[in-house]
């Protein structure tokens, strides 16, 4: 009964004090939620221009704007560009299995909230990658639509969580060759809610991008479905290798 009557603040530092917040990162205890601790925010390289306007693979010198690589001019790709908060790295690479494979729901937040800068101010619609339903069964939950969910709550963007569908099951793409990669996930996204997508100007939302095979397969479904832009906005994104 006396725990009853404590008024919300004292309740709220008797919580802070059992459940301190925790460095997503490393876990050591930090000021407040979603903080990283010294160490950890050291560790992550955060992205942003001169980039490359298709890939958002950084480049040493600003060219102006829709400056693209030279992979790019050779061969564009199917979407509109890819934006990443961080470089894929130890601690961003931690942080992403957390809640991908550990469970760990709230880092979404944490990702979402240095992801948001990137978020285009017109976009009209978020679109997470979809796990194809055994591995929703099996995990519980899809990290994508976790992402996106914080960043509506930040931007108000509607999340079309039921727009895309991965129709099949793919193999893991590490280790593949690009050509293999494509094949993998060549029609396995289908638009199931066309209405929501025609016409509209869109983001893909996704943890990690490695090869990108996987969000360009979904951009070709919500390009074929009639998205008039589709962009790529995710956690990390890997940097200075053949991806």
């Amino acid at each position: 009964m006396r725990l009853a009557r404590m008024p919300v603040a004292a309740m709220a530092q008797l919580v802070a004090l059992a459940l301190p917040p925790r460095c997503p990162g490393c876990g050591v205890v930090v000021e407040a939620d979603h903080r990283f601790c010294a160490t950890c925010w050291a560790g992550l390289r955060f992205l942003g221009d001169p980039a490359c306007a298709a890939c958002g693979t950084p480049m040493a010198i600003d060219q102006g704007p829709g400056m693209r690589c030279g992979p790019c001019l050779d061969k564009p790709p199917g979407h509109d560009g890819v934006r990443a908060a961080v470089a894929y790295g130890p601690v961003a690479r931690d942080v992403a299995l957390k809640l991908k494979y550990g469970g760990r729901l709230a880092l979404a937040t944490t990702m979402a909230r240095l992801m948001v800068r990137h978020l285009a101010e017109d976009a009209e619609g978020l679109v997470p990658v979809p796990l194809h339903r055994r591995r929703l069964w099996t995990r519980g939950y899809n990290q994508s639509v976790l992402i996106a969910d914080a960043l509506v709550r930040m931007r108000g963007v509607p999340v079309l969580r039921d727009a895309l569908c991965r129709t099949r099951a793919t193999p893991p793409l590490r280790g593949l060759s690009g050509r293999a990669r494509a094949t993998a996930v060549r029609g396995a996204f289908v638009v199931v809610d066309r209405a929501s997508i025609a016409g509209r100007r869109l983001v893909l939302i996704d943890d990690v991008h490695t090869s990108g095979a996987t969000v360009e397969a979904c951009a070709a479904a919500l390009r074929k479905a009639g998205a008039t832009r589709v962009t790529v906005l995710c956690w990390a994104r890997v940097v200075g290798t053949d991806d």
